[in-house]
This record gives structure tokens, C-alpha cells and sequence, in this order.
């Protein structure tokens, strides 16, 4: 990973949007060249976003042939505060449920409906496909202190 890029998710903003319950939302060519975006539960793990979904998932087929995604995580309050992430996929099909969903997960379901939340997957389950996404780029917004810079130049050029 770049020095620009670790810089970026290293930001306390960055590492609070990360660890929030807030699904990633991943975006990824189909393989009938349309865009999709999904709501995923992922993991941070320091050097890349890992989550993992049914190994026949049509997203595993479309991303094995094109590993290339972005993703965002991000808040409804205003302003609101955004990370978003460019990267590539790789993918390993793994026995069961793997941790890393588990982790994902625990961050998105409420406290009382785990038990039966991992009953439910466990039983649901016999592999799953863990997707290991390495940014290679990353903005972060807090439309603050951070906006987009064609928002940025539109302010200045307005005095605002």
C-alpha cells in the first residue's frame, strides 16, 4: 500500500468510520459490464478491508474476472463524514464461516440477536468466499475541514 494511501486510513476519522456500525458499501463491475454496489460487513485489519460472502455469489465470478473495486463507509448526519476506498480483490474460497465475517458482522448486528445470528450463519454455511480488498486509493471527507476539491474551487471562486 502507498504512503499517501496508509497515511489516509491511519487519520483518526478514517479509523472511526472503520471500526462504526456502518456497512462498507462495495462497488464492482458484473459481468455483464453493469455496476453494482452491495452493503457488506468487513474487517479493517491494517492493511486491507476483508469481508467474505456466499462462495457462489455472483459477485465472486464478476470479481475474479475483475478484481478492480471501490467501496465507501459512510454517515447520514450532516456534514457527513465519508472514506472512501479504491483497491483490488483477491479471493479464497475457505471451509465454513471464517472470523473475518464474524467481525464484520459483530458490528452490524444488535448485542441480543448474535447468538442467534451466528447459530443461523453456522448452519447456513459449509464455505464461504473471503474477499481481501488492498486500497490503492483513499479520500477522506468531513466536509469541514475536507471537501472535495471541485467543491473546494467552487467555494473559492464564489468568496464563500
Amino acid at each position: 500500500m502507498r504512503d499517501e494511501v496508509r497515511a489516509v486510513l491511519e487519520e483518526p476519522l478514517a479509523q472511526e468510520l472503520m471500526a462504526a456500525a456502518i456497512p462498507a458499501r462495495l462497488a464492482y463491475t458484473a459481468l455483464d459490464g453493469t455496476p453494482r454496489v452491495v452493503p457488506m460487513g468487513y474487517a479493517w485489519t491494517g492493511s486491507a478491508l476483508v469481508m467474505a460472502t456466499v462462495a457462489k455469489a455472483p459477485k465472486v465470478r464478476a470479481l475474479r474476472a475483475n478484481p478492480t473495486v471501490a467501496l465507501t463507509v459512510d454517515t447520514n448526519e450532516q456534514p457527513p463524514h465519508m472514506l472512501l476506498v479504491r483497491g483490488t480483490t483477491e479471493i479464497e474460497i475457505v471451509d465454513g464461516v471464517p472470523e473475518v465475517f464474524l467481525d464484520g458482522a459483530r458490528k452490524l448486528v444488535r448485542p441480543e440477536a448474535w447468538d442467534g445470528f451466528e447459530e443461523g450463519v453456522r448452519a447456513l454455511y459449509d464455505s464461504m468466499a473471503v474477499l481481501t480488498v488492498t486500497p490503492t486509493w483513499a479520500r477522506l471527507y468531513d466536509f469541514t475541514s475536507r471537501v472535495p476539491d471541485v467543491i473546494a474551487k467552487q467555494a473559492a471562486a464564489r468568496g464563500l
